[in-house]
C-alpha cells in the first residue's frame, strides 16, 4: 500500500473538500482517496440528501453520532453561522451537508459543509517560550460542527437545511431546517426628532432647535463645572443630531468657562478635565441615535491630545457619519473586559487621523457593531516600514516602531463579542489594522460551559484596504467560531499579514484575500488555533501555519524569497487537506514544502513530536503526503502584472495600483480550481480559477466605496496618506 493510500484510508483528504464536491455534483473521492473533478457545479439534490440521512445505518457504539443542541449565531449582513453540538462520533467520520434558499423560493443551493471539531486544545501545549509571557489559554474544543453560509444578501430571510450523516448511524433528528435573517446596514430613522449642533463662534443663521456643541444637544443641558454630568439625556431612539461645519475643539483646562459673566476666551464643550465626551443614551437597532454631518462643510472633532475622546461604554446603538476625528490617543471606547460595554455602534464615511487607536471594545457582551467606508490613518512613518523586533529591523534607524505617544499608533479597530462587521475601510500606518481582542478563554457559566451570548463568534472583516503595518493587517486572535475574513487587500506588513494566534476552536475563514510584501514573517501567522480554512486567496510570500485541522484550496501562493520554504503546514492532527492550489516555487529553497503531522495512522496527538516531512517539488509532496494531487506550478507571468519585491530595501512600500492580480489571458490559473459553494459561485468558464480574482470576473472594491467626506490628511503624493486611487 502506498503512503497516499495509507493517508486516504486513515484521515481522508476528502474530509472537508470531498463533502463539498459531492454536495455540488462535482465528482468525489477516487478509489485511492484523492479528489476528482468531473464537470462543473450543479444544484444539490436536497431531497436525496435528506433521504440518505434518514436511511443511515443503525447507531454503532460510540462511533455513531447523536445530534444535540443547534444554535444559529447572530447573523451579519453577508453571513449566517451555525453551531451543532453532538455526542459520539469518536472516529470523526460524521458530516453535515448544508444547503440554503431565500424564504419563499423553491430551489435549494449548496453551501460549504460544516466543519468538524472535537478535542482540539488551544494553549499550554508546550512550555512557555523564553522571554515571553505565559500562555493564558486553556481551551478545548467541544464535540460539535460549526460553519457559515457565506456571501448572502443583507436584510434577507433564509432557510438553512442541515443534513447530518454518519456511516455508523445517526441517533436523533438528522435533518434540521432553521430560518434566519441577515442584518440590514444601519441607517437613521426617518421620523426622529432633528436637533442642530453648531461649533463655538458660528456667525451664520441657525436652524432650530439649535445648540452649541454636541453635549448641549445630546443632554438637556451642559456645563464645564461640577454640574457637567447632572443633565439627563435629551435624545431618544431615532433622534438625529445634525452636526454643522466647523472645528469642535473644547477647552478642558478651565473651570466654568464659556458661561455668562465668565471669561469668554475660555470656551468648553462640556468635556472638562479629560476632554472626553461621555455619551450614555441608547437607541435601538432600527432607531439608532444619530450624529451626522449636516452637509454644509467639513465637521472636525479635535481631541487636543485627549486620552479617550468618546466614551460610549453605556450607549447602545449610537451612530456617527461623515465626521472627521483627530488628535486623540483613543477615539472611541466601547467596552472593557469584565467591566462594561455597549452594542450597536456604527461609524460610517468618516476620517480618523493623528490618533493612537481608533475603536476599542474588549467587552464580551458587545454585539452588532458596524464600521464601514472610513479612513483610519495612524502616526507611523508614512514612507518607510518599521518592525518591532528581530533582524534586520533592529539594525535600522528609528527601531522599534512606536505604539504610544505623539508618534505611535497601535491599531485602527479592535473588537470583541458577536455579529460585528468591519468593511470597506482604509487603514494605513499602524501596528495592526483590525483585530479581535486577545481576550483569553471565552466566558463560561458555573458549570464551565461557554456562555453563548458571550463567545466571540460571527465576526466579518471584508473589503478593507490595508497599507503599511509594523505587525498584522488583520488579527482574528481571540476569536472563537465562524470568524470570516474575505475580499481584503493587504500590502506591506511585517509580522504576518493575516493572523490567527490564538483562534479558539474555529472555523475561521480566510478567502479571496490579496497579500503582497510581507517582508520578514510571511503571509500567515497561525499558531495555537484550530480549524483554519484558506480558500481562493492570492498570496505573494511564504505561507506557514501551525494548527490542527487546516483546509486549503484554490490558493495562488507565489514565492518572493529565493531561499525560503514556500508552504509549510504543521498540525498535531491528521485531519487537514490541501489541494487545487498553484505555487510559484522559491528557486533556491532547500525545501519548498513541509507537511508535519503525527504518523498517518494517528488522528490526533498533542503529546508526541510531529513527524517532519520536507519536499522540494510538488510531485514528491503529493507522493509523500497524498496532498496537492491537483495543484499546479505557476510563475509571475501567470498574472496580469506582478513582480517580486526588492529584498535589498526591506523598508520600501509598494502601491497596489502598480500590480494586477488578475490571471493573464493564457494563465495556468484559469479553470484550474475546484468548486467551493458560496466562495466561487458564478465563476467564468469551465471551472473556477485559482486565486482571489477570476479572469473575466468582477474585481472587488478595496477600501471606501465612495469618497470619504472632509479634507484628505497629509501629503497626497504619499500613497499611505492618499489611500486607494479612484
Amino acid at each position: 500500500m502506498t503512503m497516499r493510500q495509507i493517508f486516504a484510508r486513515s484521515w481522508a483528504l476528502p474530509a472537508l473538500l470531498s463533502a463539498t464536491l459531492v454536495g455540488c455534483g462535482g465528482g468525489g473521492s477516487s478509489s485511492d482517496g484523492a479528489l476528482g473533478l468531473s464537470g462543473t457545479a450543479t444544484a444539490l439534490d436536497a431531497n436525496a440528501s435528506a433521504e440518505a440521512a434518514a436511511a443511515s445505518p443503525p447507531l454503532s457504539s460510540l462511533n455513531g453520532v447523536s445530534p444535540q443542541s443547534l444554535w444559529v449565531e447572530p447573523p451579519t449582513l453577508k453571513a449566517i453561522g451555525v453551531e451543532w453540538r453532538i455526542n459520539g462520533d469518536i472516529n470523526r467520520n460524521a458530516s453535515v451537508a448544508v444547503d440554503y434558499r431565500v424564504v419563499g423560493s423553491k430551489a435549494w443551493r449548496p453551501a460549504l459543509p460544516l466543519v468538524r471539531a472535537q478535542g482540539e486544545r488551544i494553549g499550554n501545549l508546550t512550555p512557555p517560550r523564553p522571554n515571553f509571557h505565559p500562555d493564558p489559554n486553556t481551551y478545548t474544543n467541544p464535540n460539535m460542527f460549526a460553519g457559515s453560509v457565506l456571501d448572502l444578501e443583507p436584510a434577507t430571510t433564509y432557510e438553512i437545511r442541515l443534513t447530518m450523516s454518519d456511516p455508523d448511524g445517526v441517533q436523533g433528528t438528522a435533518v434540521q431546517t432553521v430560518t434566519a435573517k441577515t442584518r440590514a446596514e444601519p441607517m437613521p430613522a426617518t421620523d426622529g426628532k432633528v436637533y442642530h449642533v453648531y461649533p463655538i463662534g458660528w456667525s451664520g443663521p441657525k436652524q432650530e432647535p439649535a445648540f452649541t456643541g454636541l453635549m448641549e444637544a445630546y443632554y438637556q443641558g451642559s456645563a464645564s463645572s461640577d454640574f457637567q454630568g447632572t443633565y439627563p439625556a435629551r435624545v431618544k431612539p431615532g433622534d438625529i443630531l445634525m452636526i454643522h461645519a466647523g472645528i469642535y475643539k473644547s477647552d478642558r483646562f478651565h473651570y466654568l468657562n464659556g458661561l455668562p459673566g465668565q471669561t469668554p476666551d475660555y470656551l468648553a464643550l462640556s468635556t472638562l478635565f479629560d476632554g472626553t465626551y461621555y455619551l450614555t443614551a441608547s437607541g435601538t437597532e432600527d432607531r439608532p441615535i444619530v450624529m451626522k454631518a449636516a452637509g454644509d462643510g467639513e465637521v472636525i472633532f479635535d481631541g487636543d491630545g485627549a486620552q479617550t475622546f468618546f466614551n460610549l461604554e453605556a450607549a447602545n446603538y449610537n451612530y456617527f457619519e461623515g465626521i472627521t476625528f483627530r488628535n486623540a490617543n483613543l477615539v472611541f471606547l466601547l467596552g472593557q473586559k469584565n467591566i462594561v460595554g455597549s452594542s450597536g455602534f456604527t461609524l460610517k464615511h468618516s476620517r480618523l487621523y493623528n490618533i493612537g487607536r481608533g475603536v476599542q471594545d474588549d467587552w464580551s457582551g458587545s454585539k452588532n457593531h458596524y464600521i464601514a467606508d472610513n479612513s483610519f490613518i495612524g502616526r507611523h512613518d508614512p514612507s518607510n516600514m518599521m518592525g518591532w523586533n528581530g533582524s534586520p529591523w533592529t539594525n535600522l534607524p528609528n527601531f522599534p516602531e512606536l505604539l504610544g505617544g505623539p508618534n505611535g499608533s497601535e491599531y485602527g479597530v479592535k473588537l470583541y463579542g458577536q455579529g460585528h462587521v468591519v468593511a470597506y475601510n482604509y487603514f494605513a500606518n499602524w501596528h495592526d489594522g483590525v483585530d479581535i481582542a486577545t481576550y483569553g478563554d471565552p466566558d463560561v457559566d458555573d458549570q464551565g460551559l461557554e456562555l453563548r451570548d458571550r463567545v466571540p463568534v460571527s465576526i466579518d472583516f471584508y473589503g478593507n484596504d490595508f497599507f503599511n503595518f509594523g505587525d498584522n493587517c488583520l488579527e482574528t486572535d481571540g476569536g472563537a467560531h465562524n470568524i470570516r475574513v474575505f475580499d481584503n487587500r493587504c500590502f506591506n506588513s511585517i509580522g504576518g499579514a493575516l493572523s490567527a494566534t490564538p483562534l479558539l476552536g474555529g472555523p475561521v475563514y480566510f478567502f479571496r484575500n490579496i497579500v503582497y510584501n510581507t517582508t520578514t514573517s510571511g503571509v500567515m501567522k497561525v499558531g495555537t488555533a484550530a480549524n483554519v480554512l484558506l480558500y481562493q486567496n492570492t498570496f505573494v510570500g511564504s505561507v506557514s501555519m501551525d494548527a490542527p485541522n487546516q483546509y486549503i484550496a484554490n490558493n495562488a501562493i507565489v514565492g518572493d524569497n529565493p531561499t525560503s520554504t514556500l508552504f509549510s503546514m504543521s498540525s498535531y492532527t491528521n485531519y487537514s487537506s490541501s489541494d487545487y492550489n498553484a505555487f510559484a516555487l522559491n528557486a533556491q529553497a532547500r525545501n519548498n514544502f513541509q507537511w508535519n503531522t503525527p504518523p498517518y495512522d494517528v488522528g490526533m496527538d498533542w503529546v508526541n513530536p510531529e513527524v517532519n516531512r520536507s519536499f522540494n517539488s510538488l510531485s514528491t509532496t503529493t507522493e509523500g503526503t497524498g496532498q496537492e494531487a491537483h495543484s499546479i506550478l505557476i510563475t509571475y507571468a501567470d498574472f496580469g502584472r506582478l513582480s517580486a519585491t526588492d529584498k535589498t530595501n526591506i523598508q520600501r512600500l509598494y502601491a497596489p495600483e502598480d500590480y494586477d492580480f488578475t490571471p493573464s489571458s493564457r494563465s495556468k490559473l484559469i479553470d484550474a480550481g475546484i468548486v467551493l459553494p458560496t466562495i466561487n459561485d458564478g465563476f467564468v468558464g469551465k471551472a473556477p480559477d485559482i486565486g482571489a480574482i477570476e479572469f473575466g470576473g468582477k474585481v472587488p472594491t478595496y477600501g471606501p466605496r465612495t469618497p470619504v467626506p472632509g479634507a484628505p490628511y497629509g501629503d497626497q503624493t504619499i500613497r499611505s496618506f492618499s489611500g486607494p486611487r479612484p
